[in-house]
């Protein structure tokens, strides 16, 4: 392995022409609320944006000697609960004394006036970020991503087990019957959400409304858990020192939770389509396969699943309406980012592979 050091940490880009933020009103806000997180010679705010997220908008502040990181909604149409700001913050602040890789909050605004919309602005944490691959000078050996991997589940089963009692997040959501919930809420969002160039999806919602298992259990679940939302350590990159994007984040059950995760994850030997859309290293050689993945969570937490059928299908459908989502602010011209130009595409591809598991079920 080539010194891991050497690689390039997660960089920000240029801001996006429509995405930009008023400057003098940020730096304005941020003396006001946070001065004393920052430089007694701060000097002029530079602000870059990380380009690689389809959902919030994720920017990085920097000031002399310090670098924060902004996270607020896109603009048109959403559903309003995935891009709660006030209730991201919250969450990740109670969270972070019992899961220290949370990144340290600092400053909520529900002034929308400020910058065009709520926000709030949280640590910088300096390391590497698997993109859809890992980056140039970063060579890691099979042993080491298999590493990464089973480091990855260990952090998702622990985030699983937090007591939410103790850190107060026992009252963020609903909680039983989430399954239910989930269910026919990403029904309903994939119907608001439909253009006409996308397959109905009748059958696929009516088998996981039919299929749905008899009992579940209760955790605090992210909803989006991936090699791309975690930062590894510089110095040691099977060493996961942060894990970012928490938006979706509520109480729910776990093994959707790692169906969830299982939706992207895009092995060596899938088809063209698959590893075209990949997000995340996770055809790297060493890598786990998704009945590793399932195999490893399951024995480490004593769970017994007959067939994990169904968490799966809800992974890929779950995933093929938040793409849909995206589209349909493109389509109807409410964003011009090109990069959601052919989600019509990935959206008819996921609920082919709904049907396919289903299938196989």
């Amino acid at each position: 392995m080539t010194d891991p050091s050497s690689a390039v940490v997660d960089q920000a880009s240029d801001v996006r022409e429509e995405e930009t933020l008023p400057v003098e009103a940020l730096d304005s806000w941020l003396a006001e609320h946070i001065g004393d997180e920052l430089p007694e010679d701060r000097g002029t705010l530079r602000i870059t944006q990380y380009t690689g997220g389809v959902s919030n908008w994720t920017y990085r502040l920097d000031y002399n000697g310090l670098a924060l990181v902004l996270r607020r909604p896109p603009d048109g149409t959403k559903a309003k609960s995935a891009h709660d700001m006030g209730r991201e913050f919250r969450l990740q602040k109670r969270l972070r004394p019992a899961f220290p890789h949370v990144p340290r909050m600092l400053a909520y605004c529900r002034d929308e006036s400020v910058i065009g919309a709520e926000f709030y602005v949280m640590e910088h944490v300096t390391g590497i970020i698997p993109r859809r691959r890992f980056p140039k000078g970063l060579d890691l050996s099979s042993e080491q991503a298999r590493q990464l991997c089973t480091n990855a589940l260990d952090k998702l089963i622990k985030l699983h087990q937090v007591d939410l009692d103790s850190t107060g997040l026992r009252k963020i959501a609903k909680g039983k019957g989430y399954t239910e919930r989930q269910v026919n809420g990403w029904c309903g969002r994939y119907e608001k959400a439909k253009t006409w160039n996308v397959f109905g999806a009748g059958s696929v919602m009516r088998w996981l409304k039919e299929n749905q298992p008899q009992s579940e259990k209760i955790c605090l679940v992210h909803n989006d858990f991936r090699l791309d939302n975690l930062i590894l350590n510089p110095n040691d990159p099977t060493d996961i020192i942060g894990i970012l994007d928490w938006e979706l984040a509520t109480l729910g059950n776990p093994l959707m939770d790692l169906g969830n995760s299982l939706a992207y994850w895009i092995e060596a030997g899938d088809d063209k389509v698959a590893r075209a859309t990949k997000r995340q290293p996770s055809d790297y050689p060493g890598m786990l396969t998704r009945k590793e993945i399932i195999d490893y969570y399951c024995e480490r937490t004593s769970t017994k699943v007959e067939d994990f059928a169904f968490y799966e299908v809800f992974g890929l459908f779950r995933l093929a309406v938040i793409a849909q989502q995206i589209y349909y602010r493109y389509h109807h011209k409410q964003t011009t980012n090109k990069a959601f130009k052919n989600f019509w595409f990935l959206v008819n591809y996921l609920l082919w592979r709904c049907r396919r598991r289903i299938a196989k079920a």
